[in-house]
């Protein structure tokens, strides 16, 4: 990494600290202005973002990138209205800044108050997705918070044009442009430079697929939020409605593959394996899934790839889902304790107390009990956008919305107290 490229970056991160300080003591009304002027923007400037995501879009299809790939890259006019929707929805959220989490009044008369403050300077390290530059400068911005938007070089031309959009609109109404800014993707040293600034930045959150987010983790300097890969199963249970089991299978697969919250892996009960693996197999091919199967997969349709470890293991976005019957609860929820890589598990069953021994047994951020896991999204959970889906366990776990961008101060009042 070049000397000037890391001052380059960690003098952007100067100028967002002093951003993230004026942040601070901005009001509501102020931010939420800035969040409409944003949304605003966003389509006004429509065509502007579609054409140079149009750029990004060529140059992937030309390099051999994957169609899964090129969906999470691609934006049009429908995208870009979501994405300003995305930003109306932050600014109709409660502001998370001041809400007291908890207080007191102690044996001495001291008043104790536990309050939500911004974090400060939040880095964004992310791959492909377009989208997530607007939603992570809304959800910053609304919590008090700079961001350093550092998106790849295949969406480079998309990132900028819309940062571009972004920070003209909050200037309009007075906040400093700083406090949205693109880091240039042109060198991976500019990632580097990011996570080795510490003091500068107060949190770098990665999100994309598994060697990203382990690259961030192992090389960063700054406190980092782990947004996880999605090994995410459906597992149908002895006591599942099997219409219902049905529904939820295709849907976790396939309304949209490119997607963390997607389901990978599909566990079915062997006493009801005989009745429903012809029904999933015939309706997931119906679809064009690849199903990656045991014995008793394949033995229903020839169809069926043979399923190997790596299978049981893999997030493969895409049109392929790996496939098993289990012989009891217990070997359900073995499987995905040794599969599972803590993002999203879900159950299709009868029984209550089958669903409350899987909420206790399984690990994960999330657990679906007779839904999609592709509920597993800020948006859908009522959050409004989210910045990613937390799998670890410290300070954020599951969708990261405004309050998981802020920490807390205790706020201290006495009388005159002395120890």
């Amino acid at each position: 990494m070049s000397h000037d490229l890391e001052s380059h970056v960690h003098e952007s991160a100067r100028r967002a600290r002093a951003a993230a300080l004026d942040l601070r003591a901005v009001p509501r009304a102020t931010k939420d202005a800035a969040l409409e002027a944003m949304a605003d923007a966003l389509i006004a400037r429509t065509d502007e973002i579609v054409a140079a995501n149009a750029l990004d879009v060529s140059a992937a299809r030309e390099s051999g990138t994957g169609e899964h790939i090129i969906d999470r890259l691609r934006l049009d006019a429908d995208r870009v209205a979501a994405m300003a929707q995305g930003t109306r929805d932050v600014a109709a959220l409660a502001d998370p800044v001041g809400e007291v989490v908890r207080g007191s009044t102690l044996a001495n008369g001291l008043q104790l108050r536990q309050v939500r403050v911004p974090i400060g300077v939040i880095g964004m390290i992310y791959e492909g997705r377009p989208n997530v530059t607007a939603d992570a400068a809304a959800i910053c911005l609304k919590a008090g918070n700079a961001v350093l938007l550092r998106g790849s070089g295949s969406a480079a031309r998309s990132n900028e044009a819309i940062t571009a959009v972004l920070r003209t609109a909050i200037a309009s109404v007075g906040l400093p442009e700083d406090a949205i800014q693109a880091i240039d993707p042109s060198d991976r040293s500019s990632s580097t430079a990011l996570l080795k600034a510490r003091g500068l930045v107060d949190l770098v959150i990665p999100r994309g697929g598994a060697g990203l987010i382990q690259t961030v983790v192992r090389e960063a300097q700054v406190p980092v939020i782990e947004t996880g890969t999605g090994n995410v199963h459906v597992y149908v249970d002895a006591d599942a409605d099997l219409a219902m089991a049905l529904d939820i299978v295709v849907n976790a697969k396939t309304q949209r593959t490119s997607v963390c919250n997607a389901a990978e892996s599909l566990l079915v009960h062997k006493s009801v394996a005989d009745e429903f693996l012809p029904r999933v197999v015939a309706a997931l091919r119906e679809r064009d899934v690849t199903i990656h199967g045991d014995p008793a997969f394949a033995a229903t349709d020839s169809a069926v790839v043979a399923a190997t470890d790596e299978d049981y293991a893999t997030e493969y976005l895409s049109l392929d889902i790996a496939a098993r019957v289990v012989g009891s609860f217990e070997e359900a929820v073995a499987h995905i304790r040794t599969y599972s890589s803590g993002h999203t598990e879900a159950i299709v069953t009868g029984s209550l107390a089958t669903a409350q021994r899987f909420t206790a047994a399984v690990d994960a951020a999330a657990i679906m009990i007779n839904a999609s896991t592709r509920f597993t999204d800020g948006g859908e959970m009522g959050m409004g956008a989210e910045i990613g889906i937390s799998t670890q366990k410290l300070h954020a776990r599951g969708p990261m919305g405004l309050p998981e961008m802020t920490t807390t101060t205790f706020v201290v009042t006495g009388d005159g107290h002395i120890r």
